[in-house]
C-alpha cells in the first residue's frame, strides 16, 4: 500500500492527511505558486522555439519547390513546373506566422525581463535571466557565476519566492 495511490482507495490516507494539514496546505501552496512562476518565465524560451519551428517549414518549402526532383522512387513524377500562387501563398502564410511569432517572442522578452529587473538581488536577476532568457543549462549557471550548482538551486528558489507577477 503506498500514499500516492488515488484518493478514495484507501491507500492515499497519509498523502491527503499530509496535503490537509496547515503545512501541507502552504507547502501545496506554494509549489503551484512557483510552477505557475516557472512557467511564466519559460514563456520566452517557448516563443523562440515556435519561430524554430516556422523558419523549419520556410525552409523546408523552399527546398521543396526548388527540388521537387529529389523523390527517387523511381516512380514517374511531374516535371515539378506548375503555377507558384500554390507555392507563394503557402511562404506567405508562413512569412505571416513568423512575423507574428517574432512579436510575441519580443513581447515575450520584455514583459519577462521588466519582471525580473525588479528583484532586489543581483545574483537572483543573473540566475533567473540566464536560466529563463538566455536557456542556460544550470551547470553552466554555476560555472559562469562561480558558485556551486547547489548553490544556484538555493539562489534560484530564493528568486522565484521573491518574484512577483501579478
Amino acid at each position: 500500500m503506498t500514499t500516492l495511490e488515488k484518493p478514495g482507495s484507501g491507500a492515499g490516507v497519509a498523502l491527503s492527511d499530509a496535503l490537509n494539514s496547515k503545512e501541507g496546505k502552504a507547502e501545496g501552496k506554494r509549489m503551484s505558486e512557483n510552477d505557475r512562476k516557472k512557467e511564466y518565465l519559460k514563456g520566452y524560451q517557448r516563443a523562440l522555439r515556435e519561430i524554430d519551428r516556422i523558419i523549419g517549414l520556410l525552409q523546408e518549402l523552399q527546398i521543396d519547390k526548388m527540388c521537387p526532383s529529389l523523390i527517387q522512387d523511381g516512380m514517374p513524377h511531374g516535371s515539378g513546373t506548375s503555377d507558384l500562387s500554390g507555392y507563394m501563398a503557402k511562404k506567405e502564410n508562413l512569412e505571416m506566422r513568423l512575423l507574428k511569432a517574432q512579436e510575441k517572442a519580443l513581447m515575450e522578452l520584455d514583459d519577462i525581463t521588466d519582471h525580473i529587473d525588479r528583484l532586489r538581488n543581483e545574483n537572483e536577476i543573473d540566475v533567473l535571466f540566464n536560466r529563463y532568457i538566455k536557456g542556460m543549462g544550470w551547470e553552466e549557471i554555476a560555472v559562469k557565476m562561480g558558485y556551486s550548482w547547489q548553490w544556484i538551486h538555493k539562489i534560484h528558489s530564493s528568486a522565484l519566492k521573491n518574484l512577483r507577477i501579478d
